[in-house]
């Protein structure tokens, strides 16, 4: 990536200013403006996220936020209530007060003398959620947002479900913000009540993962932060951004089809990372798009953005499957509308043990399937953070469990954008039973490579709001949509379908060991196939990476990142163990010296389903020379036929060389949750 010394704009760093809230708390806010804004005022950009702006986001901060000032905008990355250097208590994600806060941290900065009026939002994950839940409330100043790996339905693409069946990352992002909402605020910031407001917290944030376990069905708790509920409230251009590699890519199809307003969607190879950072790459200029966007819709400058398809995603090539990639082969395609008119779909009978193209009748045969739980060992993670290695391997690893389809070898290349869907006739022997659906790219060497998956729990069939358990040896037709994607096939390969009744790690096990049993002959795959388009060719170009200048970190200990499958023949038992280790680190402008390392291990015996175990722990630190804390977090997840059984525990710890013991605050948690057809 090139590092940008010099801009349009010079600029200066306000490290800290608190914006006052309408109940009298205060957010805590880092600012970037050029030196002369005060005289000829200019746009705001808001990022708004809890991830502490003062060390755990600074590193990406200083890259993003400076970069975009420079082109005449002042950027501001505010800590939400609760986090960071902000008052208060956080409690869950996306509530009303958050957006509320959020509302009146924009009215501040539309106020300010050195903003033209005009403010817009942005952010990744968390910021990208929120960028796209404030643009349905449609506070005055919020003229336009960029939304990346962000989704517009919390329960379908968040996390903690999908297809109605629970994610593993369910507990993985409880314990990130387990772990982050238990750090305190920094003394040089907020003062002496830094100790005062730390316990606050430690005592008044809870057990994240309990709520989002109580509500397993897409119930109230997750429709008012979903912007899909009422894609009219979005009055305001939208960029929507994200990767193949990513969790969140589907609702960028979503935004593009249902949305009313000026936008634009952008997919590359990426995983949750932005594009200039991108990994697996290519990455590309994404900085220089985001100016672009915001010329565009903050300052009425004419940048050609909106003359460009609404659509632009990377066309994946033919690769090995591996678990980590530097770069995806490929070329940028695009499509002026969604719906692209000009895809067509295409379908695939699975018939005996083919994927044979033409149209389901009549069933010829039933096959049935009870799969390992081994299945899914080898399936990556539901979002891939480039913590590497975490994508999907070689599918033979995981196919011996499966039943699984293919077509002869291609005798042309076929290339596919959008969201695959299966359309399955099976029936099951319990009244819970779950699928998880993988289509791979087979190589003339045998080497299977995942493209796409999706999974369903059969008891949301007909939607995730009341869900209804199965009559056990009755037929149901059933939609299992795969993520989208666009990839080809080279003549010469063969497309595989691969169908599994457990998906472990990556979705919880249903409650009993269920068969599952398929229709062929009355089963499809249906496939988005893309013809060529010759406008692909005269694309405009993305710029190389570019940022500012990166933070000064000087490291003092080295990170480990692995992903490490073990089976123990003696005890039956199989262990993914998954690192994630950022060493130890010392930010040369603050004087804090941070440590951060979480641990992941997602265990079974043999088949049992209730012997699946998942397992958190977590180290934080942050000091300096007269200041610290160590937090230190425990989760373990596991369950019955009945009840999802959570143990957890939190150690505080102040770091002052005269105290004889630490710890300052130490707490534990057990809590037994009722599973509802899950």
């Amino acid at each position: 990536m090139r590092t940008v010394t010099e801009f349009p704009y010079e600029i200066r760093v306000i490290e800290n200013v608190f914006i006052p809230m309408r109940d009298g708390a205060r957010l805590a806010a880092r600012l970037w403006l050029p030196v002369d804004a005060e005289q000829r005022p200019v746009p705001a950009v808001l990022e708004y996220i809890p991830y502490r702006k003062r060390d755990s986001s600074r590193a990406r901060d200083d890259l993003n936020h400076p970069y975009i000032a420079g082109h005449g905008y002042v950027c501001a990355r505010v800590d939400l209530r609760g986090s960071g250097d902000s008052d208060g208590v956080m409690v869950d994600e996306y509530r009303p007060q958050e957006h509320e806060d959020a509302e009146d941290v924009i009215a501040w900065l539309a106020e300010q003398p050195w903003c033209d009026g005009n403010v817009g939002m942005m952010g990744i994950s968390w910021g990208g959620f929120n960028s796209l839940q404030l643009a349905a409330r449609r506070p005055p100043a919020l003229k336009a947002i960029i939304s990346a790996s962000a989704t517009d339905d919390l329960y379908v693409d968040n996390m903690h479900y999908m297809g109605g069946a629970l994610l593993a990352d369910n507990l993985s992002e409880a314990t990130v913000m387990f772990a982050f909402n238990s750090l305190p605020p920094d003394p040089q910031i907020v003062g002496e009540r830094w100790r005062e407001m730390w316990h606050e917290r430690l005592e008044g944030s809870g057990l994240w993962l309990e709520t989002w376990l109580e509500h397993q069905r897409r119930d109230d708790y997750w429709k008012p932060a979903s912007v899909c509920e009422d894609y009219s409230q979005v009055q305001v251009p939208v960029m929507a951004v994200g990767g193949w590699a990513d969790g969140y890519t589907n609702a960028i199809f979503r935004l593009m089809e249902n949305l009313d307003v000026p936008r634009k969607g952008l997919i590359g190879p990426w995983g949750h990372k932005y594009p200039h950072i991108g990994v697996p790459g290519p990455a590309i200029g994404f900085l220089q798009e985001v100016v672009r966007w915001w010329d565009h819709w903050l300052k009425g400058t004419d940048t050609g953005v909106m003359d460009e398809p609404m659509v632009r995603a990377w066309m994946q090539d033919s690769v090995s499957p591996a678990a980590s990639y530097e770069d995806r082969p490929g070329r940028w395609i695009a499509e002026d509308q969604w719906p692209s008119p000009r895809i067509e779909e295409r379908e695939y009978v699975l018939r005996g043990h083919h994927l044979e193209e033409g149209t389901a009748d009549e069933p010829d045969r039933e096959v049935a399937v009870q799969s390992p739980l081994s299945v899914g060992m080898f399936a990556g993670k539901w979002a891939s953070y480039a913590a590497v290695p975490d994508l999907p391997f070689d599918q033979r690893e995981e196919d011996g469990g499966a039943l699984f389809f293919e077509t002869p070898d291609l005798t042309e290349e076929l290339e596919i954008f959008g969201r695959p869907t299966c359309v399955l006739e099976v029936s099951a022997d319990q009244p819970v039973a779950q699928l998880a659906v993988r289509l791979s790219d087979v190589n003339p060497a045998g080497e299977a490579t995942r493209v796409t998956y999706g999974v369903l729990n059969l008891t949301h069939r007909d939607g995730s709001a009341e869900p209804q358990p199965l009559e056990p040896g009755k037929k149901y037709q059933v939609e299992v949509p795969l993520n989208g994607i666009a990839q080809s096939f080279p003549a010469g390969h063969r497309l595989r379908l691969s169908i599994s009744t457990s998906y472990w790690p990556l979705i919880w096990p249903a409650p009993e060991a269920a068969t599952v049993t398929l229709s062929t002959g009355s089963s499809s795959l249906r496939l988005p196939v893309r013809p060529a388009r010759d406008a692909d060719a005269h694309l405009h170009e993305f710029g190389e990476p570019e940022a500012a200048e990166p933070l000064e970190i000087t490291d003092l200990s080295p990170g480990e990142h692995h992903w490490r499958v073990t089976r123990d023949l003696a005890t039956n038992e199989s262990v993914l163990e998954v690192a994630n280790d950022q060493g130890e680190f010392v930010i040369e402008e603050t004087g804090s010296k941070i440590r951060r390392a979480t641990t992941e291990w997602y265990s079974f015996r043999w088949n049992d389903v209730n012997s699946v175990r998942g397992e958190t722990r977590t180290v934080r630190r942050v000091e300096r020379e007269d200041w610290g804390a160590e937090i230190t977090t425990r989760t373990i997840l596991t369950s019955t036929s009945e009840e999802f059984v959570i143990d957890a525990q939190l150690d505080a710890f102040e770091l002052d060389a005269e105290r004889g013991d630490p710890r300052v605050y130490s707490q534990n948690w057990e809590r037994r949750i009722p599973r509802d057809l899950v």
